[in-house]
């Protein structure tokens, strides 16, 4: 029988240390050559999108896909995980905490190999589900004491301060504008759907870190040109899927403003194979689109952890 879990029994099931910990473990095995992964396909419907997301994994053995669709009212994941022995359905799991998490971890990863690990301050743009996680991710990697938080919604920012700073027990302080957000941090996140880039390589620091999480579709832009040239180096989570969905990219790659061979993944950072920072006055960027191997792998983690303890409802299914 495969089981089903929702957003309760992942918030019971995983930590954000055990999801940061399982993508590190899976851009390794990227790094190795032993996982496939689909980039996202979208389907445009006439009041929303359809988007497809498949990879498999060596080590643990599975095979799968996220499928999720956006509406006006929102946005519905559903992850499924298969056996890779013998192609059965092990587990279904829906709702997003488990993608928020995956996301969150992903830049976590990033930040532990391309910030400086005196990293104490950080400056987050856009205080949406999503920026929750992100500083859960960064906040498991490195020793965080202080975060200034920028949203054009004033009030969510203002909320999103409270809840985040009781929730990891740390002072989150509301700014009014964002390069003000910027100032004097050590690592910096965008998490936006902007169109238009709201962090500017002018405000940049030497030193910092920069996790751009938010421009997952060629429409969208996070960070302008001067971001680009500024960075010492530049790191994605898939060359294949940034060449289709990476906006903060695309437009300063056909403006000849930096090539592809200059953007490395982030498996190179994890396995060794480059190092991303050279010098503590380095700037360095995660341009993190989100792929479905890390999909698979944090649901494949929730479902061995719902087996275990007996956690989940079953589905019985004919075969």
């Amino acid at each position: 029988m495969a089981l089903l879990l929702g957003d309760a029994e992942i918030n019971n099931l995983l930590t954000m240390n055990d999801v940061v910990n399982t993508m590190e473990n899976a851009f390794k095995e990227v790094g190795k050559g032993v996982t496939w992964n689909r980039p996202r396909s979208r389907i445009r419907l006439p009041r929303g999108f359809h988007h497809l997301m498949a990879a498999s994994l060596a080590e643990p053995n599975v095979f799968g896909l996220k499928t999720y669709t956006s509406f006006r009212k929102g946005i519905r994941f559903m992850t499924l995980v298969y056996d890779g022995e013998q192609g059965d359905l092990l587990c279904i799991v829906q709702g997003g905490r488990c993608s928020q998490m995956r996301t969150g971890a992903v830049s976590a990863v990033g930040t532990k190999y391309m910030s400086n690990e005196d990293s104490k301050t950080v400056g987050i743009i856009g205080t949406g589900f999503q920026g929750r996680a992100q500083l859960e991710g960064v906040c498991a990697v490195r020793n965080i004491t202080s975060i200034k938080a920028y949203d054009r919604d004033n009030e969510a920012c203002i909320n999103f301060c409270n809840e985040m700073s009781e929730n990891l027990g740390i002072e989150i302080t509301p700014v009014d504008d964002p390069e003000k957000c910027v100032a004097n941090s050590d690592i910096v996140i965008t998490m936006t759907t902007a169109r238009e880039p709201i962090l500017f390589g002018s405000w940049l620091e030497e030193g910092m870190h920069i996790n751009a999480a938010g421009s997952n579709h060629w429409i969208r832009r996070e960070v302008d040109d001067d971001v680009i040239k500024r960075a010492d180096s530049i790191v994605v989570d898939s060359k294949e899927d940034a060449y289709v969905e990476a906006g903060d990219l695309l437009y300063p790659i056909e403006r000849g403003v930096i090539r592809w061979d200059q953007i490395h993944e982030l498996s190179d950072i994890v396995s060794g194979k480059i190092i991303s920072r050279k010098s503590n006055k380095d700037i360095t960027l995660l341009e993190s689109q989100g792929i479905a191997i890390s999909d698979i792998a944090t649901a494949a983690l929730a479902y061995e952890r719902a087996k275990s303890e007996g956690v989940g409802q079953e589905i019985p299914l004919d075969l």
